[in-house]
C-alpha cells in the first residue's frame, strides 16, 4: 500500500475567499480585520461631495450676470465721483496755497500804502515852496531827494503786485471807489470821476483800499 501522505492537523489551505483563512478540521472561517475594516468602509454612507451638483439655470444665470452688471456700473459711478471730489479739493487747496503767496502781505501793504501818502503830500509841499525867481539850493535837493523816494517807492510797490489806481476821467466803480462828493460836470460826462481825494491801490488786481473820489454831476441852474 502506497504511502499516503499525511498533512498535519491545522495545515493551512487555500481560503475559500480572499482575506479568509481555513483550517482542516476546523470549519470556521476567520475573516482578517483589514477585511473587516474595509467592509465596513465599503458600508459607510456615501461623501456628500460625490453628489453631483444641480447646475443653476439660464434664468437664474441672466439674473446674477444683470446683478453684478449694477453693481459695477454702481461702483464706478462712486469712483468718478470720488475722483472728482479729489480733483476739486486739490484746486482749492492750490488756490489757497498760490493766494496765501499773493495776498500774504496785504495787511503790510495797507499800512505802506498810509507812508506813501504822506510822502507824496511832503514832495508836493516841498515843491510849492521852491520858488523858480530865486529858489533856495538846499530846499531844491530835498525836494529832488523826496521825489526820487517816491518814485522809487512806487516802483516797489509794482514789484510786487501793488499799484496806485487813476481813476480821474473813467466811471465810478463801487468796487474800486469810494464817493466823497459831487462837483460839477464842467466839460465832463455825468457819472465820471472828476477828482481824487485819496489814492487807492490794488495788490494784483484785487482792492486793498478804495480811492475816494468826487464824481461830476449834471449842474442844476
Amino acid at each position: 500500500m502506497a504511502a499516503r501522505s499525511l498533512r498535519p492537523f491545522g495545515t493551512v489551505l487555500s481560503a475559500p475567499r480572499r482575506g479568509s483563512l481555513y483550517f482542516r478540521g476546523s470549519p470556521c472561517v476567520f475573516s482578517t480585520a483589514a477585511q473587516q475594516r474595509s467592509t465596513g468602509d465599503e458600508c459607510g454612507p456615501e461623501d456628500p461631495r460625490d453628489e453631483p451638483k444641480h447646475p443653476l439655470s439660464d434664468c437664474a444665470l441672466e439674473h446674477k450676470a444683470i446683478k453684478l452688471e449694477e453693481q459695477v456700473r454702481d461702483l464706478t459711478e462712486r469712483y468718478r465721483k470720488a475722483l472728482a471730489d479729489s480733483e476739486n479739493v486739490r484746486r482749492r487747496t492750490q488756490k489757497f496755497v498760490e493766494d496765501a503767496k499773493l495776498f500774504g502781505i496785504q495787511s503790510f501793504c495797507r499800512d505802506l500804502v498810509e507812508v506813501a501818502d504822506i510822502l507824496e503830500k511832503t514832495a508836493e509841499s516841498a515843491a510849492e515852496e521852491v520858488e523858480p525867481s530865486n529858489p533856495n539850493p538846499t530846499l531844491k535837493k530835498i525836494c529832488e531827494g523826496l521825489c526820487l523816494i517816491e518814485a522809487k517807492l512806487q516802483s516797489v510797490f509794482a514789484k510786487h503786485g501793488l499799484q496806485k489806481m487813476n481813476p480821474v476821467g473813467g466811471k465810478y466803480d463801487p468796487y474800486d471807489h469810494e464817493i466823497v462828493c459831487h462837483v460839477p460836470a464842467e466839460g465832463m460826462q455825468p457819472g465820471t470821476i472828476a477828482l481824487v481825494t485819496q489814492d487807492g491801490y490794488k495788490l494784483h488786481g484785487r482792492t486793498i483800499r478804495h480811492a475816494l473820489v468826487g464824481v461830476a454831476v449834471e449842474s442844476q441852474e
